[in-house]
Parts: C-alpha cells; sequence; structure tokens
C-alpha cells in the first residue's frame, strides 16, 4: 500500500491512442498538499488531468488515492465514485443554468457530507462573483466562468480537486488577489488539489511540489525552490527562460572561469573535475550592479518590471546575460551605456551542464 495520499506509479498517459506521456511516477505525499504540473501546450498536461480524474483508461502503471487502486491495467474504478473534482480550462457551466445554479450543483453533490466546512456565501465572496450569479453563462466573461467553475468544484469538497488552468482567463490585474485567495481556502479546508498551468510564477506559489513535463516524460518532480535554483537539465533551463547558459571551464574546488566574466566562485551543486568545459546556468539576480567595478557590460535592453528591472547586457563575445536590479538603485542605464559588474563574483550555488 503506498504512503502517499495520491501515488501515480510508472504510467503511460494517453489520449486517442497516442501516448502523451510515458513512464510518470510522482504523487502528493500528505493530504491538502497542491501539486503543480507545468509544460508547454499539447504536452499531455490536460491528459493527465483526464486519466486521473477516470475519464481515461490506462495499459501500464498505477494510481492510487488514500491507498486504494484507481486506474490500472485490470482495474477502472468509475469518475462518479472517485469523489474528485474536475474543472476544464474552458467554459463548463451548462448554458441553460444560471451561474448560481450551475454553483449549486457543486453544493449538492456535498449535501451528504456531514461537516460542511464551506458554505456557498463564503466561496461566492472569496472569488467576488456576487454579481453576476442571476446570469446565464453567455452573459459573463471567461475569467468570471472560470471562477464560477472553481467555486462549483470547490463546493464539492473533493477527495483530490483538479483544475486545467483555473485562473488563464482571469484579469492580470486581479489574478494574484484570487491566487492568495484560492490558495488560503485550499490550505483551511485541506482539499487536496493537482493545478495545471503554464505559468511557472503561479506553480512556485501555489504549489507544494510541480512536476516539469518536458518531450513525452516528468523532467522534474521537486519542491518550487529546488526547480527554479536546482533545475536539472538543459531542457528545464530552457522551458522555464529564468536565465542563460554560459561557457566556463571549472578551474578549482570552488571555481570556475568564463573569458568574458573571468573568475566565478560559489559551492557546486555537482563537482566537476578541474579543467572540465561546461555550461554554467546563470540567472538574473547572480550578477550584482556596481559602476565603480572595472568589469562593464553594453546595455541592449531593459525591462522595468515595477519592483525592478530586468537589464540585459551583452560582453565581448555578444553573450546576452539577464541582470536583476531594484527599481530605486540611484543609477538607472539607458541602452548603449555601459554597467558595472561588481567584482569578484560569487554565485551561492552554481549549476553546471
Amino acid at each position: 500500500m503506498s504512503k502517499n495520499f495520491l501515488e501515480i506509479k510508472n504510467v503511460d498517459f494517453a489520449i486517442g491512442g497516442k501516448t502523451k506521456v510515458k513512464n510518470a511516477s510522482f504523487g502528493i505525499e500528505n493530504e491538502g498538499e497542491t501539486l503543480c504540473i507545468l509544460g508547454p501546450s499539447g504536452i499531455g498536461k490536460t491528459t493527465i488531468l483526464r486519466t486521473i480524474a477516470g475519464l481515461e483508461t490506462i495499459d501500464k502503471g498505477t494510481i492510487q488515492l488514500k491507498g486504494k487502486i484507481l486506474s490500472s491495467k485490470k482495474e477502472n474504478i468509475e469518475p462518479e465514485h472517485r469523489n474528485i473534482s474536475l474543472a476544464f480550462q474552458d467554459n463548463s457551466l451548462f448554458p441553460h443554468y444560471t451561474v448560481e445554479k450551475n454553483i449549486l450543483i457543486g453544493a449538492d453533490k456535498n449535501k451528504e457530507k456531514k461537516k460542511k466546512k464551506l458554505s456557498f456565501k463564503e466561496i461566492i465572496k472569496l472569488l467576488d462573483i456576487s454579481k453576476i450569479l442571476n446570469k446565464y453563462p453567455h452573459e459573463i466573461s471567461a475569467g468570471e466562468a472560470q471562477r464560477a467553475s472553481l467555486a462549483r468544484s470547490l463546493l464539492t469538497q473533493p477527495d483530490l480537486l483538479l483544475l486545467d488552468e483555473p485562473l488563464s482567463n482571469v484579469d492580470q490585474s486581479f489574478k494574484e488577489e484570487i491566487q492568495v485567495r484560492l490558495k488560503k481556502i485550499l490550505s483551511r479546508l485541506k482539499i487536496t488539489t493537482i493545478i495545471v498551468t503554464h505559468d511557472s510564477y503561479e506553480a512556485f506559489y501555489l504549489g507544494n511540489k510541480c512536476a516539469i513535463i518536458l518531450d513525452s516524460q516528468v523532467k522534474q518532480f521537486d519542491d518550487p525552490y529546488n526547480v527554479y535554483h536546482f533545475p536539472n537539465s538543459v531542457e528545464v533551463v530552457n522551458f522555464l527562460n529564468r536565465g542563460i547558459l554560459i561557457p566556463a571551464k571549472v578551474t578549482g574546488e570552488n571555481s570556475l572561469e568564463n573569458k568574458d566574466l573571468g573568475t566565478i566562485k560559489g559551492n557546486f551543486i555537482k563537482h566537476y573535475p578541474k579543467g572540465s568545459e561546461v555550461q554554467l546556468l546563470l540567472q538574473p539576480e547572480d550578477l550584482e550592479h556596481d559602476d565603480r567595478s572595472n568589469l562593464k557590460l553594453e546595455v541592449v535592453d531593459r525591462k522595468f518590471r515595477g519592483t525592478n528591472f530586468i537589464y540585459t547586457l551583452k560582453t565581448s563575445s555578444d553573450l546576452l546575460i539577464p541582470v536583476f536590479v531594484h527599481s530605486h538603485h540611484v543609477h538607472q542605464h539607458e541602452v548603449d551605456e555601459k554597467f558595472g559588474i561588481k567584482r569578484p563574483i560569487n554565485i551561492d550555488h552554481i549549476v553546471c551542464f
């Protein structure tokens, strides 16, 4: 019997006879935790949710929930007997029902449960949808429809909640607030959740664990901090797009050399023999701004992010390096100006491939 609340072991996820994700193994350790699945469009993320919900069968591996096998080659529990709720990305509301009636379907499914931890009024307030309750699905925006579907799913208080891009249509200005509210709801009710998203920041905020799906397989399964700071492959680095890989040569136990930046010191996550030619992951926060430095690079782009700038600097070898700077820094550099990099360069954890 699995010790994890949800255990997916050696499963091939397929739809329409085509295998989308091969030999996948991951799980959720404790009730109430959230797993976020990240990956490009068409990679099979939705197929994973459909299979866990029982809408697709498997010919290999097992899916267990609370120690009970839901899916295997020999067994397949019907969707209505799994106590799993799946909210699709697209509008899944019944068109002939008002929003309120659509949401109350979730409450009706929950009426047999002894303890109702979440009331209809509470969920309406938390998701800010009181003004659309008397409207029909065709009269509301895509973002409002997503929130209504989410409300319906939450009211069922399932053993496992599956959300497919639940906030993709929510306005950016409101998205972060909804993320905070959603996280509070899931935590308070201890609703175990899997969220499919293309937004890594959303995944890092909501997820206790993240699964990165690339090239038909689970490339990395880890907590968000490790996925960001310790990506385990070049493919994950390229997918997350949070830094660049630059050529370097290992010169010692805690140092390497790049011909444009010079000596870089820090702790290697994986050790390489002295003299090894490697690709060093350089993330925007790894380098520090210092105009007194004798290492100056040309500014080719500057992105204002509100709380910070991301400068893109060009080296003598035409490498384009992103550097994070707080938006209140004294000297804001324009394109074509020189930008100083603090020396000596120290990176807390050196990730190389």
